[in-house]
């Protein structure tokens, strides 16, 4: 039999062996992380975005919108079968379309248009097809009760918070009973200023 070896020999030898464990511990967690490295799959890259198309990402039918004022008196509604957002230019199509509008001197403006178009920040709205404006009489500064006025043509723009009418094509203008027709429009209720370009006809009310 081979003799005991002796408890203080096996102190000193587990002592040595302490030493030298965490640096195996480092080697055997070093290779480990290079095992898992090489067994991960190497990530994909992104795929190139497709073209941006004129596609609709939302839209909504039989909708009806309302915007109040700050006193919460309503300034204006919006309407239509059915609405369409294009987010490569980030414009609005509306069918149908029927905008109600106050103005900041009680002026009511009503437009209808079986296609509206707008861009997101709502500065511009393009009637196309059977459009029909109509704007209130009001008063004037001077005390002079101004006609309503009726704009009809296949497209009119808007502008500037339904202060300008504009048209390229052409449009018929009803006022006070006198009728006028034109190869363009430009209307500015500020300055009450309209301008008639191409062969203008105007028809008078008998008085």
């Amino acid at each position: 039999m081979k003799p005991a070896v002796p408890l203080a020999q096996l102190r000193q030898g587990w002592d040595r062996a302490a030493v030298y464990l965490p640096v195996l511990t480092m080697g055997l967690l070093a290779l480990g992380s290079y095992w898992i490295l090489r067994s991960t799959p190497m990530p994909q890259e992104p795929a190139p975005a497709g073209p941006v198309t004129h596609e609709p990402d939302y839209f909504m039918l039989d909708f009806s919108v309302r915007s109040h004022g700050a006193d919460g008196i309503l300034r204006s509604e919006l309407s239509g079968t059915q609405a369409r957002h294009y987010p490569d230019d980030d414009t609005i199509e509306i069918d149908q379309a029927r905008l109600l509008a106050f103005g900041e001197d009680g002026t009511l403006t009503l437009a209808k248009a079986r296609r509206l178009n707008t861009d997101g920040s709502q500065q511009e709205y393009r009637f196309e097809g059977k459009v029909s404006i109509n704007r209130s009489g009001r008063t004037s500064q001077d005390g002079r009760v101004l006609p309503e006025m009726r704009f009809v043509g296949e497209q009119l723009r808007v502008y500037d918070k339904n202060q300008r009418v504009a048209s390229d094509l052409p449009v018929e203008l009803t006022q006070g009973g006198n009728r006028t027709t034109a190869e363009s429009l430009r209307y500015d209720s500020r300055t009450r200023v309209t301008e008639l370009q191409g062969r203008v006809r105007t028809q008078f009310l008998p008085r």
